[in-house]
């Protein structure tokens, strides 16, 4: 997301904030086709980069696409405290699913049973092993009709033996294998029994799949943005030299909703 300094376009001026990509740099000399014109009066201009931009997209619809949220359901997400699980779970909340989040560390946690109201909360790292914290999953779900997995690895290892019939299983990203786990992964118990005999759906989710559909998103979410009833925290990291340390951040799950740099 970045500002107007100059324009030779009728559809742009000096001091609009526009969303494109531009790149990790602090300025971008671009055609006006490759922006798209924010408008700070319908929603906050942040909105772009979180509930109404790519984290926004990916939540809503493969939430509402893959998963199909019915009344009643049972949805666990891991990674609940990142951008995409946080709006996961509020827009599975909205759908009438009862919701559990999976994120790491006491504070998240309670994070998300205050901030978002969500129905349980577990702290995945405070589980030596994936039997017990697959009990813990199972506790507080009763087992699980959606589970909206952003992490793979162990913690999905735990989720998906507890899945119920007809279940839906969203993988929407495996961020606990990109640091050399994704080519050789460990190994780890076998999951396609449980489709089988549970007769249960996996599917996988890119936002890049629904570009063309954020109107859609934008028609129905932007009402709810307005009112303070869905929302995106944000960790803001100041200073454009601080990109590689921000992005390292995803990594080590220390922010909280969305994490934006501010170019001083």
């Amino acid at each position: 997301m970045s500002q107007v300094l100059a324009s030779s376009s009728a559809a742009l001026e000096p001091g609009d904030w526009v969303l494109g990509y531009n790149g990790w740099q602090t300025h971008d000399k671009c055609h006006a086709s490759q922006l798209q014109k924010l408008d700070p009066a319908a929603a906050p201009v942040t909105s772009a980069l979180g509930v109404l931009g790519m984290p926004g997209r990916t939540a809503w619809f493969g939430l509402m696409e893959a998963g199909r949220p019915r009344p009643g359901d049972t949805l666990v997400v891991s990674g609940a405290a990142g951008a995409v699980g946080s709006l996961v779970a509020q827009f599975g909340k909205r759908a009438g699913c009862r919701v559990i989040g999976i994120a790491g560390g006491p504070a998240k946690c309670a994070w998300l049973t205050g901030r978002l109201g969500l129905d349980g909360a577990i702290d995945y790292k405070s589980f030596s092993s994936t039997e017990t914290l697959a009990a813990e999953v199972m506790r507080q779900s009763g087992g699980v009709d959606i589970y909206f997995d952003n992490v793979g690895g162990a913690v999905s290892d735990a989720v998906i033996p507890l899945i119920n019939l007809r279940a839906r299983i969203v993988v929407c990203g495996t961020i606990s294998q990109y640091e050399g786990g994704i080519d050789v992964p460990e190994l780890a118990p076998r999951v396609l029994q449980h489709l089988l005999f549970q007769r249960a759906t996996a599917q996988g989710i890119l936002a890049r799949d629904f570009v063309h559909r954020m109107d859609e998103l934008r028609a129905v979410v932007t009402p709810w943005v307005r009112a303070g009833e869905v929302f995106l925290d944000e960790t803001v990291v100041d200073g454009f030299e601080r990109l590689p340390h921000a992005l390292n951040m995803l990594f080590e799950g220390v922010n909280t909703g969305k994490l934006l740099v501010k170019v001083a």
